[in-house]
């Protein structure tokens, strides 16, 4: 069982120490607005939609969703807090209110927002509100940012759908996007750019083995 800290990740980085300095120092995030909806700029320019998802460590959200097809960008930040600007270690204190999220970039006519919550909820434990597997706080809380009176009917309905499916409460937020704040460049791709890390950690974590546990108890029923 690993202890529930501001920093959970920390303890699954023993190992990995050993095969290379974790990094420290940090750029500056950046904050950008929750695109409204009819957004102007590049995402309108290339017919692409937004999203948010959370369902906590970013990095694994953000491998999560990139192999969707129709996804074409993807962002892992913070969203939900009442500072601003905020860093890593300063969301993974628990004090900013922030939660760690994803923002993806799509094509709507290549894939369905429907779509993406259905892969969401395949990738998400949403029996569990107060973080997601081996991370606890806040800060991993699981949650969908709408971005469109549309968007949070659609995800009002599958959350629904995924209540009466299991017979469970389901333990995710669904609220209106705000400010979105980019994370560190050290986090984008975090599992391309340090792969065994990454498997070490999601392994360690357990975050497969329950999504797995999850619907394969739903299929039973």
């Amino acid at each position: 069982m690993f202890a529930s800290t501001p920093f959970n990740r920390c303890h699954l980085f023993g190992l990995a120490l050993i095969m290379g300095a974790i990094p420290v120092v940090m750029g500056a995030a950046s904050a950008v607005e929750a695109p409204p909806p009819g957004a102007t700029g590049a995402i309108e320019a290339a017919n692409l939609e937004v999203a948010t998802f959370a369902a906590g460590c970013f990095w694994c959200v953000e491998k999560d969703f990139d192999k969707v097809p129709g996804v074409v960008e993807t962002i892992s930040g913070y969203t939900g807090g009442k500072t601003a600007n905020p860093t890593y270690y300063e969301v993974g204190s628990g004090d900013t209110g922030h939660t760690e999220a994803l923002e993806v970039r799509y094509d709507p006519a290549k894939v369905s927002y429907s779509q993406l919550l259905d892969h969401y909820w395949r990738h998400v434990d949403f029996t569990d509100g107060a973080g997601q597997f081996c991370d606890r706080g806040t800060q991993y809380r699981p949650a969908i940012f709408t971005h469109s009176d549309a968007q949070a009917k659609l995800a009002e309905a599958s959350k629904a759908d995924i209540a009466k499916r299991f017979g469970v409460a389901v333990k995710v937020e669904i609220v209106p996007a705000k400010t979105f704040t980019a994370a560190e460049d050290y986090h984008q791709d975090y599992y391309k750019k340090n792969p065994v890390k990454y498997r070490f950690y999601r392994a360690g974590c357990g975050r497969d083995s329950r999504i797995q546990l999850l619907w394969n108890t739903q299929a039973a029923h």
